[in-house]
């Protein structure tokens, strides 16, 4: 394959699906009717009722996210099930997240479908740390393997943030918040429908003085780093035909953030900055032929991302300066095709193509000596064919089988598959559920095609996809009338053929490594006549290993448990409570050579959330986070909150 010619594919892809679409049905969408019952889409690329799906499957819907009055997508991933969320300091650092044990980079997000991992990025990941709540309308995060629909980056799971959808008559959303650390930030939505359009427009707007990112327990840290973000979108749909749909979507993010050297002790800088810009555009058009049997799905989208780095002398380091710019683009079309066989079989299958490309240039200064590293752009690209059967037996019998076949440019083919029965006991209330599958992940730009420098080689043309096996087995147990569920997994992965470091020979595969551990949840729908009180509570228990060293993998702790309780009290205010253990997990000291492993202690953290509705349209609420000003650390060195307040008000109309 040409890793400098995209345009064939995409002009194939186009050619096959255009035609189709453009003789779309006149019936109304089956899909589009009305539902009863909690659909999930990101698990089988499809709206499927989560009673039938056998994957593990976490939603954070849009009244959760109203009623806790977060702020960031990485706030609200923070206390979930089977995930871990570490950041290298305040509001704006760097974030990783992750699921079962695997590394940041196994994790794809996407939003609305489309994958924002960073080309340019060294590992490919993307940071959630600049992605704020405004016109979010719910999360679905799936955990196991889920190459089989996804391809590439989705070894442990997939994020995918879904924004809101204009409907009825013009909606106003408005917030505005004040607390500590000097931090102000707003958001305005505002959404509907006009005849056969309909809009959905946000504008948020966040600011911090902020806390320093060295953590400011050790000596010479205190400098608090700020940040600053500004965030626009839009979402737009316009019914061609009565079964045609075309859909486009816009999303931009702006902010600066101020970091620290490092972490650890003397970590500060007064004017290390990174600026960050970001835009991410997608066109879907959609429509149903032959009967409304064959639903056809043509996206296309572009991610592009610009960040510099600007750290020139000062007093606390005179002789010393450092500036990076890094950007890079995406584009990808994937063409899905939804067969409706009958009631009980769907059949989908799809072809996607992506070019990513990435370029980047370093220079530092330092009475040790100046350095620079330059990354001219470079590209590659990767085409996917996928298929899958969902199949139903009986009212209690629900299969999904797939699998994929994935052409790098540069690594060759990828197979993966995946398989996730499920049985459901109406009678008791039970749901037997399992699933076995593998994935890949390509190697990133970076890795590939980074220069060699004088201490010796970085990139490697010659490596391979890393690549994992997993499998759970589960149930869900629904009980009280349904008012309450409780949850069982068990998981185990196996990861192959990783990526590493090797200071002689740059990037090789030579890593192993294994995750297993057990999930149980706990959930009930609100209780009594008015809902006063619903309760939520997970646990994770994880055995996260090196295969290699035998040393467990970093910042993966063992044991973590989060419960929060909302009581709403005669309609006149609602009070959450949330508490959040993160148990023991290794790390590495910096700050000496060789470095050290070391053992960050578990900590608990207390938050509440209180609301207070003064008009059908208008609530005041107070949120109070870290209550018992608990002092941790989530990475060694680096800062964390210690108690904060905010108030605020909310409108919607």
């Amino acid at each position: 394959m040409d890793r400098r010619a995209p345009a064939l594919p995409i002009v194939a892809i186009l050619a096959f699906a255009l035609p189709g679409l453009l003789l779309a049905d006149e019936n109304p969408s089956p899909s589009a009717q009305s539902q009863e019952y909690e659909v999930v889409v990101t698990a089988t690329k499809i709206e499927t009722p989560e009673k039938e799906l056998a994957s593990c499957v976490t939603v954070i819907t849009r009244q959760q996210l109203v009623q806790t009055h977060r702020t960031t997508v990485l706030d609200a991933l923070t206390d979930l099930i089977g995930l871990s969320v570490t950041q290298n300091g305040g509001a704006g650092s760097v974030a990783s997240i992750f699921i079962r044990g695997a590394n940041s980079e196994h994790t794809l997000v996407l939003i609305d479908g489309v994958a924002v991992n960073d080309p340019i990025d060294p590992s490919r990941s993307y940071d959630l740390s600049h992605l704020f709540l405004n016109q979010v309308e719910r999360i679905e995060i799936i955990r196991g393997p889920q190459s089989p629909l996804y391809g590439s980056d989705a070894m442990s799971g997939v994020i995918n943030i879904i924004t809101r959808k204009g409907h009825g008559p013009p909606q106003l959303s408005f917030s505005c918040s004040a607390g500590s650390y000097g931090t102000v930030s707003g958001d305005f939505g505002l959404s509907g429908s006009t005849g056969a359009a309909d809009y959905s427009l946000g504008l948020s707007a966040f600011r911090t003085t902020g806390i320093s990112a060295a953590d400011s327990h050790l000596p010479g840290n205190t400098e608090p780093d700020g940040y600053r973000n500004l965030s626009l979108s839009g979402r737009f749909g316009y019914a061609i035909r009565k079964n045609l749909d075309l859909d486009v979507m816009v999303r931009t993010i702006t902010d600066r953030t101020n970091l620290a050297d490092f972490g650890g002790p003397y970590g500060d800088d007064p004017n290390d900055v990174q600026y960050y810009r970001s835009m991410l555009v997608r066109a879907l058009l959609r429509g149903l032929f032959l009967g409304n049997r064959w639903e056809q799905k043509l996206s296309v989208s572009w991610v592009g991302s610009d960040r510099k780095l600007v750290n020139p002398p000062d007093d606390l380091h005179p002789l010393e300066s450092e500036y990076g710019a890094y950007g890079s683009g995406l584009v990808e079309v994937d063409w899905q095709n939804n067969f409706f066989i009958s009631s009980a079989q769907t059949l989908t299958a799809g072809l996607d193509f992506s070019n990513e490309q990435g370029h980047s240039d370093y220079t530092s200064q330092s009475p040790s000596g100046n350095s620079e590293s330059s990354f001219p752009d470079e590209q590659a690209q990767a085409a996917g064919l996928y298929v899958q059967d969902q199949w139903k037996a009986g009212k209690g019998f629900f299969l999904t089988a797939g699998a994929r076949l994935d052409v790098h440019s540069r690594t060759g083919t990828a197979l993966t598959y995946r398989i996730a029965p499920a049985y459901l006991l109406k009678s008791t209330g039970t749901k037997f559920r399992a699933t076995l599958g593998t994935g890949f992940k390509s190697p990133s730009l970076y890795q590939l095609y980074a220069p060699p420098t004088s201490f010796g080689p970085i990139g490697n043309i010659h490596l391979l996809p890393e690549r994992v096996t997993g499998w759970d087995a589960g149930v869900d147990q629904d009980v009280l009338g349904n008012s309450l569920r409780f949850g069982l997994t068990y998981f185990r992965n196996s990861f192959r053929d990783l990526i590493d470091f090797d200071y002689g020979l740059g990037y090789i595969n030579i890593g192993r490594a294994r995750t297993s551990g057990l999930e149980a949840s706990l959930e009930s729908s609100p209780i009594g006549p008015d809902g006063w009180l619903s309760l939520r509570a997970s646990y994770t228990r994880l055995t996260a290993r090196d295969e290699v060293s035998g040393a467990p993998l970093l910042r993966r702790p063992k044991d973590k448990f989060s419960a929060d309780i909302t009581s709403r009290f005669r309609n006149r205010f609602d009070l959450t409570v949330s508490v959040l253990f993160v148990g023991r997990r290794a790390d590495e000291e910096f700050s000496t050579y060789p470095y050290q492993i070391v053992t960050l202690p578990g900590y608990v953290l207390v938050n509440l959330v209180l609301t207070k509705p003064l008009s059908r349209s208008l609530e005041l609420f107070l949120r109070l986070d870290n209550i018992f000003n608990r002092w941790y650390e989530e990475v060694w060195g680096y800062g964390t909150y210690g108690f904060n307040a905010s108030v605020g008000i909310r409108l919607s109309h």
